[in-house]
């Protein structure tokens, strides 16, 4: 009854949080600076990924498009959750969208972890599903080790549904325990 409960609060804080989101408004400033951010930490990430996984370059290339994510996750007793910024990329029409990311994660576990997410699209069609949908649920089994290497849950390039592949880089910290996690990725309505 007590996770239950536990369980409730958990998805209830999620939808508090994403309901938060659009209350404040940016100035063209921040807004700037915001996408600027985003950008320099998709590079970044790019760069790990393709030093990390060579084969990751040359998907890269090919691909219809890919997106690019930072994400701050936190799991205690029976639930968590991660909140994280991003962008997508369309590799035919060289655009970017910007958008965001809440995950959350009902299950037992404990600990903190700061990664980043690569999602490769190698359809037009996984692309504009992820870009205009993006919904993504899934039963993952999730132990990242502190030691500043891929973790195992993040596998070589894990294909997660047709015509998607994705990369996970943890930072630092760790997440232990087996969940079902429910992830929302969709566009920045203020950055775009």
């Amino acid at each position: 009854m007590n996770a239950l409960i536990n369980l409730k609060l958990v998805w209830l804080l999620g939808i508090l949080l994403l309901g938060l989101q659009g209350c404040a408004t940016l100035t063209t400033d921040q807004i700037d600076q915001q996408r600027a951010e985003t950008r320099e930490m998709a590079d970044q990430t790019l760069a790990q990924v393709k030093q990390q996984y060579p084969s990751a370059r040359s998907k890269l290339n090919k691909a219809a498009g890919y997106a690019v994510f930072s994400n701050f996750g936190f799991k205690f007793m029976f639930g968590g959750s991660s909140r994280g910024k991003g962008l997508a990329f369309n590799n035919a029409t060289k655009q970017t969208t910007f958008m965001r990311m809440i995950e959350l994660q009902p299950g037992f576990g404990f600990g903190v972890q700061k990664f980043r997410i690569v999602f490769i699209f190698t359809t037009p069609e996984a692309y504009s599903q992820f870009v205009n949908s993006g919904w993504q649920f899934g039963a993952s089994t999730t132990a990242s080790l502190n030691n500043g290497t891929q973790g195992l849950g993040g596998g070589l390039g894990a294909v997660v549904s047709p015509g998607v592949e994705m990369y996970q880089i943890s930072e630092t910290g760790a997440i232990v325990g087996i969940s079902l996690t429910g992830a929302k990725y969709y566009k920045d309505d203020e950055l775009n």
